[in-house]
């Protein structure tokens, strides 16, 4: 059986491109994927279309790591879709990678999903009674086969019907030989964005895989829309039952790139933002503010321009860490979290410090940052977090350890300050981190404040304490 550790952090989720009508299309979402790598980093994959033939190629590991200039050559066509995969659900195994591909009474199909459906594991079993044989442990191949089963004689009529049986989050491509879709829930859980290229268009998770391949920005794939794209004219059509939008504010603090434009706003305005709020809600006297790299940058940049405290780089982040490393055979204290960061002496020793994260999970990568800080001298160390505390896990896309493992869920501000060995700690409220993203939209804060959206189902409620293991796996795969 294989089993893989849960992180301190949140993990990324998925990223979806789509390029339509555009020369060397694979070459382009290949750019895209790679603007999208933060969002996941376990394997990566690639379906293009010359109109005859569906053309796919997908292995494990990240966007450089898997295509080939050979391989992308062999991508022929002007319309694909690509995905990186952050496993919510199944396990990091080959068969597993996205989009996935499907030969069908509608000919050559393929479907690629960033979110989680709440209900896969009901529909699962549903499906399995009535003799349907899974190929892998993904939630998206419960909709291939929801699909394969319906009565429609059009694909768009099987895959409206399809979704409206599932719940949760999703963000779907679906690419056929003609045609193009795009589809976001009806919550509105994940960002999708369109965008439009030289008499193409383009479609991904995030603005930043727009730029990258110079496409302009047009809007957002709004809430319960269906976008299909067909001999070059576009279409859209809202053909599910409407619903209270419910939009990951996660995206903001954490997940998205700073570059990006999610929800219709710049995430780097609003970590600046957060940051700032941050400040005004707990100020502290201190002789710098320094970031926990990369994500927190952005917010403690507002902290600091807040306070008017001067900013600095205390740490160092590699980013030049594999899949895989050998750890030496002498034990090194904290090597984990000295592979990932390295503090500087020069700028924290005999420092009052304030350091702004964007959000605490267990606590243990925290608490050895803090442990670096004080060995390089750090006088005081005050622990600011650009978000409230993460008390329930999340079941939309987002791998958040279970409840028993968040350190806010089960310990005390007074606690968790021991446990850090911190001078100080606080967190932001929930008001000043729903002023600092701002009006306009409905938000989706579960994983603050335990109001989901789309309830799971009583029965498989259990099931979901642990993403990773949704599905079971019980084989050895190489890589």
């Amino acid at each position: 059986m294989s089993t893989k550790k849960i992180d301190i952090y949140p993990k990324e989720e998925c990223g979806v491109v789509a390029v339509y009508k555009q020369k060397q299309a694979a070459n382009l979402v290949y750019l895209g994927l790679h603007a999208l790598q933060h969002r996941g980093q376990e394997s990566a994959g690639i379906i293009s279309t010359d109109g005859n033939h569906l053309f796919r190629f997908a292995n494990m590991g990240k966007v450089s790591e898997v295509f080939s200039e050979n391989k992308l050559r062999q991508l022929q066509g002007d319309v694909a879709i690509g995905h990186n995969r952050y496993s919510t659900t199944g396990s990091s195994f080959l068969r597993n990678a996205q989009p996935i591909r499907m030969e069908s009474k509608f000919g050559s199909i393929a479907l690629a999903h960033n979110g989680n459906l709440t209900n896969s594991w009901k529909l699962r079993l549903e499906l399995e009674k009535e003799g349907s044989i899974f190929q892998t442990t993904v939630d998206t191949e419960v909709i291939v086969h929801l699909l394969a089963r319906s009565k429609e004689t059009t694909f768009k009529a099987a895959l409206i019907e399809a979704l409206t049986k599932i719940k949760g989050a999703f963000s779907l491509l679906a690419l056929t030989k003609d045609a193009l879709y795009a589809v976001r829930d009806v919550n509105g859980f994940r960002p999708l964005v369109l965008g439009k290229k030289a008499g193409g268009w383009v479609i991904a998770s995030e603005t930043c895989a727009l730029d990258i391949v110079d496409a302009k920005y047009e809007r957002e794939v709004k809430p319960g829309e269906l976008i299909i794209i067909e001999d070059n004219e576009l279409k859209s059509f809202f053909p599910f039952e409407k619903c209270k939008e419910s939009l990951c504010i996660f995206e903001y603090i954490y997940f998205s790139r700073p570059d990006s434009t999610i929800f219709s706003r710049p995430v780097y305005d609003v970590r600046l933002k957060l940051g700032a709020t941050l400040s005004k809600e707990f100020p502290v006297e201190a002789d710098l503010v320094m970031p926990v790299p990369d994500s927190s940058t952005v917010s403690a940049l507002g902290y600091s321009t807040e306070s008017g405290i001067p900013f600095h780089i205390g740490l160092i982040r590699s980013h030049y860490i594999g899949r895989t490393f050998i750890e030496p055979d002498q034990k090194i204290r904290d090597f984990g979290a000295k592979l990932k960061y390295n503090a500087i002496e020069a700028v924290v020793k005999n420092k009052r410090v304030i350091v702004v994260d964007d959000s605490i999970m267990r606590g243990t990568t925290q608490r050895k940052i803090v442990k670096m800080l004080r060995s390089c001298g750090a006088k005081e160390i005050h622990v600011r977090i650009s978000s409230p505390p993460t008390l329930y896990p999340c079941y939309y896309g987002i791998d958040i350890p279970t409840k028993s493992e968040l350190i806010a869920s089960t310990h005390t501000l007074e606690e968790i300050k021991k446990y850090l060995r911190v001078d100080s700690i606080a967190y932001l409220s929930i008001e000043g981190m729903s002023e600092a993203c701002g009006g306009g939209h409905n938000y989706c804060m579960a994983c603050f404040d335990g109001n989901y959206p789309v309830p799971l189902d009583s029965d498989s409620a259990d099931s979901y304490s642990n993403q990773k293991t949704l599905f079971e796996e019980y084989e050895v795969e190489e890589n």
